[in-house]
């Protein structure tokens, strides 16, 4: 073999170890990136998918679904009202915890509405909100739990409590000015 041959294959084979070292970069970073950003969210998604690579896929099409809404904040005048709102819901608290769950759950909605996100399924929405809330998005979907078992009055006063704690950190969130608003990134 001339010194020619053994060049090119010593240049092939750097050239395949360093594809090989920039994809395990790569894949590493994104982990990285997704866990940082998803916190609790990404654990979530893995345990529920079953497979971490899956998840990240999962994960990065959430992104880009958010990064395309015109996600947008809440006027003064909307703010306010909805704080109003909030407030008769937490009023009604004391003598129809039920009821005021449901109300809680349904101003949500309202509120994640008028921003411009898509209400479809509560599994779409929590997807979406894990993207701009993740540290909220359990809290989410622990309230909404509850929720569903105070619809099969199975809730007890305590729960119902919990559920309205758990509405409230993402509801004052949503109301707050240019709250969560994902920039769609450059193309």
């Amino acid at each position: 073999m001339n010194s020619t041959y053994i060049i090119i294959i010593v240049v092939v084979v750097v050239v395949i170890i360093g594809i090989i070292m920039a994809t395990v970069f790569a894949r590493r970073n994104r982990s990285t990136r997704l866990h940082e950003h998803f916190g609790a969210e990404y654990d979530h998604t893995v345990q529920a998918l079953g497979d971490e690579k899956k998840a990240q896929t999962e994960l990065d099409e959430r992104q880009k679904h958010v990064a395309s809404l015109d996600i947008r904040p809440l006027t003064d005048r909307e703010r306010e009202r909805y704080l109003a709102d909030w407030t008769a819901i937490q009023s009604k608290f004391v003598d129809e915890p039920g009821q005021a769950i449901v109300d809680a759950d349904r101003l949500i909605m309202e509120v994640m509405q008028v921003r411009a996100y898509p209400l479809s399924d509560f599994e779409q929405r929590a997807a979406d909100i894990s993207v701009n809330y993740p540290a909220l998005v359990s809290n989410y979907r622990a309230a909404r739990v509850i929720a569903i078992k105070n619809k099969d009055h199975q809730a007890d006063t305590e729960e119902l409590r919990q559920a309205m704690i758990y509405y409230r950190s993402l509801f004052d969130e949503l109301l707050k000015p240019e709250a969560g608003v994902v920039e769609e990134k450059s193309k």
